[in-house]
């Protein structure tokens, strides 16, 4: 027997003849602790199969053509193991998240109807091929970014993209909130943070260089209550969302909102909007006391809608940290007070000041910092490079970051741009949508490797695991967002959830064999990913100018 069409791809399988046929008495047994998952998978197979799937008393009541969800404190939390055979269907897993990973295998396994949302043949015959799938995660952080503050994405998109992520056994959401181009979060105390910071007059069309411009105004915010359900969709299916507010750089919609908070002495902040082109803006927050009391008073809010208790990673809130220009704070006769006053050499350690500032604000309340690799400069390195204590760094301008981090004892998340930037363009030919970036193909994805080799054993252990990052500067849409993010989450979550062998020798023909499965499961889910053969009219932008980067990328 072949094995199945798993993707991610998972760490033993075996098939055997035969098959579990569903019919309208099979039963759904959800053991205890396993509740959730059971709701969960009752509701999605009940609308795509039309089969009533009644709850089962006990597991007993599954034998033959049921389904059984059952912990397993011998499988670790993630683990699963699921078996298909003349009893029945039985996903066992080490927590309620092992038995969701199973759950989700189950439903690869049922074919690519199973994720529509209501039975398209009443008469179609629902079976489960007899196999033993047993399976667990490489890493425990297997990370999508999804900017939702140069484009917005509505709260129905962001749920999407939940259920997207968790059919591939991705488990962080880390969502940036806040930007030079729009503040998304909705902070009581703070309204024009809102009222202003999420509204731009109109948006550059295409890279900043491009002369194209959408002369309308675009924007959006979550409200509180938004955000809560979204952490509690998230939650429901063993995903933590990571919020990001960007400090002290990007921050020129929150300028906008509240002048104060920029260098006044130096620039007219009051005229000020929110800004509606692209690239490294030069309008950062100022290194005040009044600073640093209004974003406590943003992060008591945001710790507040993102509780440390929601999810595995829920104790981290992202910073930011990067792309801060120092010209300000040079010209800013304010700001070299400051620096005297807290004894600073330069600039870098004045942004290091503030980094560690909310890193020990953070610490204080069982929160832990992470910020993008610039967090890392401008410290003493005999402290950590000056961080708080717990902080740890997504390493996002190549490896290098990561690596001194770990070595630093840092916890890292790998997020390389020359590897897995998803706005980078996925093919060389002209009719790449937007074309950013180096090429980064569907293969490349595949083969990229989160562990560096210069680390130690030891080490290795404080890499977290890896994230795929999706900036929206150029994606207007969710089609585009979908473009530009699939099929390649997929081969990115193989990457971060199997053990797969050194890059080269990976089997990259295997991969394509089940994506062509997996491409009718993204159809039934309504992707608009990119096709093998390239992008279908509609997901053209001819004329809309790039950045692309010839060449490959740098191993950094």
């Amino acid at each position: 027997m072949r094995d199945p069409d798993l993707i991610p791809a998972p760490r033993a399988v075996d098939a055997t003849a035969g098959e579990v046929r569903l019919t309208a008495r099979s039963r759904l047994h959800a053991c205890d602790g396993t509740e959730g998952v059971g709701r969960w998978l009752g509701t999605v197979l009940r609308d795509a199969t039309g089969l009533p799937l009644r709850e089962g008393r006990e597991l007993d009541d599954t034998e033959g053509d049921g389904i059984g969800l059952r912990l397993d404190p011998g499988l670790g939390p993630e683990e699963y193991r699921l078996v298909s055979d003349a009893s029945g269907v039985l996903v066992e897993g080490g927590g309620a998240a092992g038995v969701f990973w199973g759950a989700q295998t189950l439903r690869q396994l049922l074919g690519p109807g199973a994720y529509r949302r209501a039975p398209i043949d009443r008469d179609r015959v629902w079976t489960v091929p007899y196999v033993t799938v047993e399976d667990g995660p490489r890493f425990r952080w297997r990370g999508l970014m999804l900017d939702v503050a140069r484009h917005f994405m509505p709260k129905d998109g962001v749920l999407r993209y939940l259920d997207l992520m968790a059919a591939h056994k991705l488990n962080v959401l880390h969502l940036h909130l806040t930007d030079d181009q729009g503040w998304r979060v909705e902070i009581r105390r703070y309204p024009r943070l809102t009222e202003v910071g999420s509204w731009r007059a109109r948006t550059k069309s295409g890279h900043r260089a491009s002369p194209l411009w959408e002369e309308k105004p675009h924007g959006g915010h979550y409200t509180q209550d938004d955000l809560r359900e979204i952490v509690a969709y998230a939650a429901e299916r063993h995903i933590t969302v990571v919020p990001e507010i960007d400090v002290p750089g990007h921050s020129q919609a929150a300028i906008a909102a509240y002048p104060e908070l920029g260098n006044t002495d130096v620039v007219d902040t009051a005229s000020l909007g929110v800004w509606d082109t692209w690239g490294i803006n030069k309008n950062v927050l100022a290194p005040t006391d009044h600073t640093l009391r209004f974003y406590e008073g943003v992060f008591e809010e945001v710790l507040e809608l993102f509780p440390a208790d929601a999810a595995p990673f829920s104790a981290f809130v992202h910073i930011g940290g990067d792309e801060c220009p120092k010209d300000q704070w040079r010209e800013s006769a304010a700001a070299q007070a400051r620096m005297r006053e807290l004894g600073l050499a330069d600039e870098d350690a004045l942004q290091s000041w503030f980094v560690r500032h909310f890193g020990n604000w953070l610490s204080a309340r069982g929160r832990r910092l992470i910020g993008w690799d610039e967090i890392l400069e401008g410290g003493d390195g005999a402290t950590g490079f000056g961080l708080a204590p717990g902080a740890a760094v997504s390493s996002w301008r190549g490896y290098a970051g990561g690596i001194a981090a770990a070595r630093a004892g840092h916890d890292v998340v790998m997020c390389p741009e020359q590897q897995v930037y998803l706005d980078h363009r996925q093919d060389g030919g002209p009719d790449e949508p937007v074309p950013i970036g180096y090429v980064r193909t569907l293969e490349d994805v595949f083969r990229f490797e989160p562990v560096p080799p210069e680390l130690t054993r030891d080490e290795a252990r404080h890499v977290l695991g890896a994230q795929a990052n999706v900036w929206t500067e150029v994606m207007e849409d969710q089609g585009r967002v979908d473009y530009q993010t699939f099929p390649r989450l997929a081969a990115f979550a193989e990457v971060a959830w199997s053990r797969l062998p050194a890059p080269a020798e990976r089997d990259f023909g295997d991969f394509e064999r089940r994506m062509t499965v997996h491409y009718a499961r993204l159809d039934a889910l309504g992707v608009g990913y990119r096709p093998p053969s390239g992008p279908r009219p509609w997901q053209r932008r001819p004329g809309v100018l790039g950045r692309p980067i010839e060449g490959a990328p740098p191993n950094v």
